[in-house]
């Protein structure tokens, strides 16, 4: 006899057997009236434009165009991002750590999963598993060998441990052949994880004029 999972796939369904289980718990939470459809918008929303890596990317792209700004992120990562008016409310105190040729900087948090959401979105799974938050603090170097991360024997490797109450973010390296780029153009360099220190932006070449 078929189950429906098998029903629904014969007949084409894009979505996975755990979108299908989302999308029927949301169905009958809100049909018993538990679940407002405008409050999971308003998240679905929020999730899709005013937070997520691309807010971090903004605030990267601003540090390399603009020294005074840069200068105001490294002393006091909350106030100047409020200043540009982008959202940073989660946790008390943002600190901005700045890679350069001779130190990279890379963040974990022993403890749980603390994660600056507001500028990087939801955190990676790996970065809530055990062996990152246990790896990471002993042998830095060997975990960012793991994702293709290779830095000079004569390069220093920080590691940051955020809490709930302070978190960190990774102000890059500004990838060479990018002067006179609009911060726009800039900001499609900077991935997720050169925020977190576990990967480097994107190479000029890899985005278009």
């Amino acid at each position: 006899m078929s189950n429906d999972h098998d029903h629904d796939h014969e007949h084409g369904s894009e979505l996975s057997e755990m979108q299908l289980r989302v999308r029927a718990l949301e169905t009958i939470l809100t049909e018993k009236g538990y679940v407002d459809p405008a409050a999971l918008d308003s998240i679905i929303e929020t999730y899709e434009t005013k937070i997520g890596p691309h807010i971090g990317a903004q605030v990267v792209a601003k540090a390399w165009a603009d020294p005074e700004f840069r200068a105001a992120l490294l002393a006091d990562a909350s106030k100047a991002i409020a200043q540009l008016g982008l959202q940073q409310k989660v946790g008390d105190h943002l600190i901005a750590v700045e890679n350069t040729p001779a130190t990279h900087n890379m963040i974990v948090c022993t403890l749980c999963s603390c994660y600056p959401w507001d500028l990087l979105g939801l955190p990676p799974a790996w970065y809530k598993s055990t062996p990152y938050r246990a790896r990471t603090v002993k042998e830095p170097r060997k975990v960012l060998a793991d994702f293709g991360v290779t830095l000079p024997d004569d390069m220093k490797v920080r590691v940051w441990d955020s809490t709930a109450e302070t978190r960190f973010i990774v102000l890059p390296m500004r990838p060479p052949a990018t002067e006179g780029w609009s911060e726009a153009r800039l900001a499609a360099l900077v991935t997720r994880d050169s925020m977190i220190g576990t990967g480097f932006p994107k190479a000029a070449h890899e985005v278009a004029a």
